[in-house]
């Protein structure tokens, strides 16, 4: 699949899951079992991880500026700015092309972030199975913590 390809998939995603969490918010407040909200409130978290490490994995191989890439990953806190944000990203044509899986005559790709990268995309298997083992275990230590509203309360 293609960093756009990809990229657009979880940023639709995104926005879907923030349509699920506040319809679930929404019937909580009229009295529907809790239950709906941890249902998608889950959606939303392993979508949330799976978009942060796609802004990432995108933006490296498209040679965003670090700029670009935390404003992808802020923009995912905001709901429905990952559509605009996606939008704008194909009109600057920041998504076309293909993964970054070989060196080339760019200076760039001897960086050890570029070669770690490369070997990393040029191994899907080990890189999902790193990213699933990763986000598996990120998520449930978020779940551990409870709901973000408690993290701070004491």
């Amino acid at each position: 699949m293609a960093p756009k390809k990809l990229f657009t998939l979880f940023a639709k995603a995104e926005a879907v899951t923030w349509t699920l969490l506040l319809a679930a918010l929404l019937l909580r407040f009229f009295g529907v079992d809790t239950l709906v909200v941890t249902i998608a409130g889950g959606l939303h978290g392993a979508v949330f991880l799976g978009y942060g490490v796609t802004v990432v994995l995108t933006g490296i191989n498209q040679r965003w500026q670090l700029r670009r890439i935390l404003i992808g990953l802020i923009l995912a806190v905001i709901p429905y700015a990952t559509i605009p944000f996606e939008r704008s990203l194909e009109r600057q044509k920041a998504l076309d092309g293909i993964w970054r899986t070989a060196s080339s005559s760019d200076p760039r790709d001897s960086k050890t972030i570029d070669r770690l990268f490369r070997w990393f995309i040029a191994r899907p298997v080990v890189l999902v199975a790193l990213l699933v083992i990763g986000l598996t275990g990120l998520f449930a230590f978020l779940l551990f913590l409870g709901p973000p509203t408690e993290w701070f309360s004491n």
